[in-house]
């Protein structure tokens, strides 16, 4: 197992177990690895480096709404490459594309395997504890499978408001799944 997923898993490990801070640089660390991934994927079929962050902020919501999908005895690696190569190929479906994205694109992150599982009725209930302005920009993000852009057109705010408001739902969902 590469250093990078013995890290990550540890980081997991203890933000499953309450740790805020380590779940923090869990999220900061994927979203440095996949970065560059992800723009040399999108720049492969023609699309700008502006849709690159809008990818990786879906990458990292996926990433926390299915954490507790993630078996702690199998490699995070192909956990969190499945994520980025499905949020990839989500980008490009909504723009009408139909690209083949080989999988190996995100071999040097992690190889892939299955897709997580849909959490159902739990993505609801910790969406409904966030305040509405989070709550709708995380719906469409995350459950509609809108782009930063097409949410901050849908709900009339600046693409930055609705980054921040990302951000923050992300930080609150997490306080939120910490208490028992």
């Amino acid at each position: 197992m590469k250093r990078r997923e013995i890290e990550w898993a540890a980081l997991m490990r203890a933000a499953r177990a309450g740790d805020a801070a380590a779940y923090d640089r869990c999220l900061r660390d994927m979203a440095t690895a996949l970065r560059p991934f992800v723009r040399r994927a999108l720049a492969r079929i023609g699309l700008s480096d502006d849709h690159a962050e809008d990818v990786v902020q879906e990458v990292l919501l996926a990433v926390h709404m299915k954490r507790h999908t993630w078996d702690e005895t199998r490699p995070i690696g192909p956990w969190v490459a499945a994520i980025a190569r499905y949020k990839a190929v989500d980008v490009l479906r909504r723009r009408g594309s139909r690209v083949y994205l080989p999988i190996e694109d995100f071999a040097e992150i992690l190889p892939a395997d299955d897709a997580p599982a849909d959490p159902g009725p739990d993505v609801a209930r910790s969406l409904e504890a966030l305040p509405t302005r989070q709550r709708d920009v995380l719906r469409s993000i995350a459950v509609d499978g809108a782009s930063i852009g097409e949410t901050a057109a849908r709900l009339a705010m600046s693409e930055g408001a609705v980054r921040v408001a990302l951000h923050r739902g992300l930080t609150a969902l997490a306080k939120h799944s910490e208490k028992p």
